[in-house]
């Protein structure tokens, strides 16, 4: 039975200035749309009662709440680290890359350097063509540093999603978003201009002094070793910061190629909105799954049989944010119980109705009041972290 008090009446209006459009929508007087996180659609589809304790200031009461937020930023700490790992292993892998290219070059240098008075060549006049080879490079990328010939030719960039108010998830290393290059601001290209024109006048300063072809050879020789060891660091290292990535990402049950594009921290985190239907929310991750962005729900405490309806319009409700905030729609939401249980929540024309309804539901609840106790479980009203403040708590 109902405790006495306010029982049965339901809540009063959140939004009594509300009003409402043709299509049964609700908008503050400034015509914005009246704002419904997704925390707000989890509380109103647990309960619409502790959604509006909720919207009255009323904190959730519980150990599991506390040890939940624990477990929480725990988990983001394991995102931060899985990105860490990642970064660090792609950075040393493409530095191992130009490194052995650099080994490459170092061999031919030794073999060269060894046969050339053999092949015939002027080598005077080789020197030269590669003196000339580096001063035309460093010209071009002088000149490609100064002027900004990608805006003049109308070069454009690769898609790149941004969240609300240009604040972006992903940002390459070098050229980032907006990079037009010029006016001292160099690219990838600019950089290859100039390694290649150190390259070149090394080598042409090494064929014009090297007198002694055969000691300059071992020296080649010797360096060329000495690369490959500091490579093989590099290397090992790479490799150390990927296996670490693949624990963790196996922990997560993900990839351990799946990025980590957005965690929430429930400090730094950018606040995802819909400007349409007044929808918002931090999801606990965003992470790149074959090339889609998934929103991932992460839930602490006792793993359910199946999916809850409150929490399954929670992430559901995370897909949206991220379908209009990246401009892609992702084909699935992710609900994670504890870390054995993963739920794939298709997001398809059903669930779209499905979240919208519930929308208005919350939003016509703002407006008009009426919002309850919608059940009659007391094993419910016991788990419910706001029954010490509900007056139509079962007892």
């Amino acid at each position: 039975m109902a405790k006495e008090g306010t029982g049965g009446k339901g809540s009063l209006p959140t939004h009594p200035d509300a009003v409402q459009d043709a299509n049964g929508r609700w908008f503050n007087p400034d015509n914005t749309p009246l704002s419904v996180s997704a925390s707000d659609l989890e509380r109103y589809t647990y309960c619409p009662m502790s959604w509006y304790l909720a919207t009255k200031g009323v904190s959730g009461q519980s150990e599991a709440i506390e040890k939940g937020k624990e477990q929480h930023q725990a988990i983001h700490e394991s995102m931060m680290d899985l990105k860490e790992h990642q970064f660090e292993a792609k950075r040393n892998l493409l530095i191992w890359q130009w490194w052995y290219a650099i080994i490459v070059v170092l061999l031919i240098d030794t073999v060269a350097m060894q046969y050339i008075d053999d092949m015939g060549l002027n080598v005077m006049e080789f020197s030269k063509l590669l003196a000339a080879g580096a001063l035309s490079f460093l010209v071009v990328g002088i000149l490609a540093l100064l002027v900004p010939w990608r805006k003049a030719i109308g070069l454009k960039q690769p898609f790149l999603p941004a969240l609300e108010d240009g604040v972006e998830t992903i940002d390459p290393v070098f050229e980032p978003r907006g990079f037009m290059g010029g006016w001292f601001q160099g690219g990838i290209l600019e950089a290859f201009m100039f390694v290649s024109a150190i390259l070149l006048a090394i080598h042409s300063s090494a064929l014009l002094f090297a007198e002694n072809r055969q000691q300059a050879s071992y020296v080649l020789a010797i360096t060329t070793l000495s690369w490959t060891f500091l490579a093989s660091i590099i290397l090992r290292r790479a490799l150390k910061n990927n296996d670490e990535a693949r624990r963790i990402a196996t922990e997560n049950d993900l990839k351990v190629t799946d990025e980590i594009s957005y965690s929430d921290d429930e400090e730094s985190a950018q606040l995802l909105v819909d400007k349409d239907t007044g929808l918002r929310g931090r999801p606990d991750q965003i992470v790149i799954i074959d090339s889609e962005f998934i929103p991932v729900e992460q839930k602490t405490g006792k793993v359910p049989k199946r999916p809850h309806d409150s929490h399954r319009l929670q992430a559901l409700a995370y897909a949206r944010l991220v379908e209009v905030t990246t401009g892609r729609t992702p084909p699935y939401a992710l609900l994670r119980y504890g870390s054995d249980h993963l739920h794939q929540l298709p997001w398809d024309d059903a669930a779209k109705e499905e979240l919208d309804q519930q929308i208005l539901v919350v939003q016509t609840a703002m407006a008009q009041g009426g919002a309850g106790r919608n059940h009659d479980r007391p094993g419910k009203c016991q788990h419910c972290s706001r029954r010490h403040a509900c007056d139509e708590r079962l007892v």
